[in-house]
């Protein structure tokens, strides 16, 4: 049975405050965990079912304080009531910038503040081989347990960096591509071999600033009446298309 200073310390880290303060984070079910014990994250604790810490005992690391909890333990514990195999909690690694090099592509958020679709495009980049995403302050934050879970462990393998998005494009030597209602049609946009990939907000799209640093508008293409597209589908229409050449 887990003490109520365990239970309450992972139930605080819900809220980003305190994720914040105590620079930690909660991955939540089988996917997510085992993701995270194959990565190069700090994980330093795990809560876990009798059946997972009997199948998985072999990837636990030394130093991890492990605690056995029942299922029902578990739905009270975490934000998602399905879990029946554990969670962990792991270090927040430091937010550093990244560099995409001449021969990448990497993905921009502008302001995109949905979890399940942060989560998502995440998920999305690492299908297609984009290892990193450069997102606005105002983005949804990786860490948040909508976020995680959504990309079934993507999170691990790609790299995001939170920054005011105006500087990083001022100074970036690679072609910006931004997604409007005007512009080259996608099926045909040679993408070259590396660029930025500019995602704006979900119901305003691209802001004004980060606009008029984007090098090369593009547009998906509409055929029916539909107003828009979501942007993680919007996201996935334009990688697949950028893998197709």
């Amino acid at each position: 049975m887990i003490s109520k200073a365990k239970s309450k310390f992972i139930k605080s880290l819900q809220i980003k405050k305190y994720r914040k303060q105590e620079q930690c984070f909660v991955a939540e079910g089988k996917k997510s965990v085992l993701e995270l014990f194959n990565s190069d994250f700090e994980v330093v604790m795990l809560a876990a079912t009798e059946e997972f810490l009997q199948q998985y005992t072999g990837l636990i690391r030394k130093g991890i304080e492990v605690i056995p909890v029942s299922t029902n333990e578990l739905s009270s514990l975490g934000e998602f009531q399905s879990n029946d195999s554990g969670l962990a909690v792991a270090r927040i690694k430091p937010n550093e910038p990244v560099t995409v090099n001449a021969d990448e592509f990497g993905l921009v958020l502008d302001d995109v503040r949905d979890p399940g679709n942060l989560g998502t495009i995440v998920r999305t980049a690492d299908w297609y081989g984009i290892e990193k995403i450069i997102a606005s302050p105002e983005s949804a934050e990786i860490y948040n347990g909508k976020v995680i879970t959504a990309t079934m462990g993507s999170f691990t393998r790609i790299k995001i960096y939170y920054t005011e998005l105006g500087n990083f494009l001022r100074q970036t030597p690679h072609q910006v591509f931004g997604t409007f209602l005007d512009g080259e049609n996608v099926h045909s946009v040679n993408f070259g071999n590396g660029g930025l990939i500019v995602v704006g907000n979900e119901s305003k799209g691209i802001s004004g600033e980060v606009e008029k640093l984007v090098t090369r508008r593009i547009t998906i293409p509409k055929f029916g009446k539909a107003e828009s597209l979501n942007a993680a589908m919007a996201t996935g229409i334009v990688l697949d298309n950028l893998r197709r050449r």
